[in-house]
């Protein structure tokens, strides 16, 4: 398990997070990109604890979500199954599980201060925190083939699809989210800066 999971953590993180797998006895499965999720826990009918994680995260976020599945298990067998699944339990859960991996020897120095900021009061997705979710982007690999960024990278007046298909016309920044307007329907959606999505550069506009 440690040499399949080295592809994907940071190295100094390694055997501290294999030793939680082993410990609450996980089956770690690492599947294809979810676009909705980057991993989740379950318990079978047997008891058995599995977690499953994208294999498209680059080693940061890969460790925090793990981690994060992971708080979920102890935070239900330390707090019964009746706690919310991204309550107070869990958010302290996560937190104590995390800290003894927020050094510089795992994290670079640029996310070591957001990552500090955010485990103040953990989301349920780190995505929600915009600061946070940017800088992790930067260490995602390089896929020049690809179009997807996030919507306060896409020019003003310029279209992105969204993962479900659907395309829009960005528009102004409002307040902390930018406007657009879905082409099909002439309705307009706000966006939170870090959305991510998948500029066109070819569109044209039906008559």
């Amino acid at each position: 398990m440690i040499t399949i999971l080295k592809p994907y953590l940071p190295e100094p993180a390694l055997e501290a997070a294999f030793e939680l797998i082993k410990h609450y006895h996980i089956h770690l499965k690492i599947v294809n990109e979810r676009v909705t999720r980057h991993g989740d826990y379950t318990r079978g009918l047997d008891g058995k604890h599995l977690i499953t994680i994208n294999s498209n995260l680059n080693p940061y976020r890969f460790l925090m979500t793990l981690i994060h599945e992971i708080a979920h298990l102890v935070a239900f067998q330390k707090y019964g199954r009746h706690i919310k699944p991204h309550g107070v339990e869990w958010k302290q859960t996560f937190r104590l599980l995390m800290l003894p991996f927020l050094r510089p020897e795992v994290f670079p120095d640029r996310l070591l201060p957001l990552l500090a900021n955010h485990f103040r009061n953990p989301s349920a997705s780190s995505d929600t925190d915009e600061r946070l979710s940017i800088a992790m982007k930067m260490y995602d690999p390089v896929d020049k083939s690809s179009n997807r960024c996030f919507v306060y990278e896409i020019p003003l007046g310029s279209h992105f699809k969204t993962y479900n298909g659907k395309v829009f016309k960005r528009g102004p920044l409002r307040v902390k989210r930018f406007e657009c307007l879905e082409i099909a329907t002439g309705r307009l959606f706000v966006f939170k800066a870090n959305a991510e999505v998948e500029m066109m550069t070819h569109y044209v506009v039906k008559q």
